[in-house]
C-alpha cells in the first residue's frame, strides 16, 4: 500500500509542477477527443443499427460476414 502511496505522489507533484507540460496535455486531450468523437459522428455511422432491426439480425450478419471473410 505504501508503494502505491509513493507513486501517486510521485506523479501528482510532477502534475502540480508542470507549466509547459499543462498545455501539451490539454493539446492531447482536446486532439483525442476530436479523432474520438468528433470524427466518429461523421466517418463511422452505425451500420448496423441502419440495417437490421433486432439483435438477432445483427448478430447473425456479423456471424456470417465472419465466416465469410475467413474462406
Amino acid at each position: 500500500m505504501k508503494l502505491l502511496r509513493n507513486i501517486w505522489g510521485f506523479y501528482y507533484d510532477g502534475f502540480r509542477g508542470m507549466t509547459i507540460g499543462r498545455r501539451l496535455w490539454a493539446i492531447i486531450l482536446i486532439k483525442l477527443f476530436i479523432m474520438f468523437f468528433v470524427l466518429r459522428l461523421f466517418f463511422f455511422p452505425n451500420f448496423l443499427n441502419s440495417r437490421f432491426d433486432s439483435d438477432q439480425q445483427k448478430g447473425d450478419f456479423v456471424g456470417r460476414e465472419l465466416i465469410d471473410r475467413t474462406h
